[in-house]
């Protein structure tokens, strides 16, 4: 346990951060489940649109530090992919 005021301070923050992550983390793990299903749903102007809305927020998890930035690009570009197969 921390014991000076300091590691305290520490200690707290450290909750609050790691709930807002975690939180932050599963908006965009959602934002990236409708892609992926309106994908299945083989409908190419739901998944555009999906993509699209999912885009910037994949973007801002990596600003934020919740998210590397090639692991981001990376699901932009898989995600992309596959739209596009739905309308090739």
């Amino acid at each position: 346990m921390a014991n000076s005021a300091g590691s305290r301070k520490r200690a707290r923050q450290a909750v609050n951060r790691r709930s807002q992550n975690a939180s932050l983390r599963s908006m965009v793990r959602t934002y990236i489940k409708k892609v992926r299903a309106a994908i299945d749903t083989k409908n190419y102007d739901d998944a555009q649109a999906a993509l699209t809305a999912a885009a910037p927020f994949v973007d801002k998890m990596v600003t934020k530090g919740i998210m590397h930035k090639n692991k981001a690009a990376r699901v932009k570009s898989r995600l992309n992919a596959a739209v596009v197969a739905l309308k090739g």
